[in-house]
């Protein structure tokens, strides 16, 4: 499997530039960020959550948490981690867990943390537990247009 089909057709439409880094198998972002050989600040990690009635995407360094009182107080509204069988089924064009960042491809609201702001590019699973993009981060937001908040614990 390569990345998604709608990834790749929402990239290539919006005439973003991006690379995919294709790697060993790895089910955790610092795993996938160890056999990139790339530190896991560069690998943002997407993380679903309830709100309410709602299911929203946090983004945040692959080594970080998501600190569940701080996106609360943002968001004005509880918060919990969803479980994999909960939202498997709103990314059916990707492997369980392995869901990119862009949440309009999934109708789904993004808030990003506002620690990957610091670096020109940002690499994220691509669908897939083997391939990354990597692309600039200033494209990403025009993209993903998240709420850009303070929410990462670093662990």
């Amino acid at each position: 499997m390569s990345i998604s089909i709608r990834l790749k057709g929402f990239l290539d439409e919006n005439q973003v530039p991006y690379s995919v880094m294709t790697h060993t198998r790895a089910y955790t972002a610092q795993g996938a960020a160890a056999t990139m050989q790339i530190s896991g600040k560069e690998l943002a990690k997407t993380v679903v959550l309830w709100t309410g009635e709602e299911m929203i995407l946090a983004v945040l360094p692959a080594p970080n948490h998501v600190r569940l009182d701080k996106l609360a107080a943002e968001v004005r509204k509880s918060v919990r981690l969803a479980t994999e069988a909960e939202f498997s089924s709103l990314f059916p064009d990707c492997e369980v867990g392995a869901m990119p960042p862009l949440g309009s491809l999934y109708n789904l609201p993004v808030y990003v943390d506002e620690s990957l702001a610091a670096d020109e590019a940002i690499v994220f699973n691509a669908g897939t537990h083997r391939d990354a993009i990597r692309m600039r981060y200033d494209d990403f937001v025009r993209l993903a247009k998240p709420s850009i908040c303070s929410f990462a614990r670093k662990e």
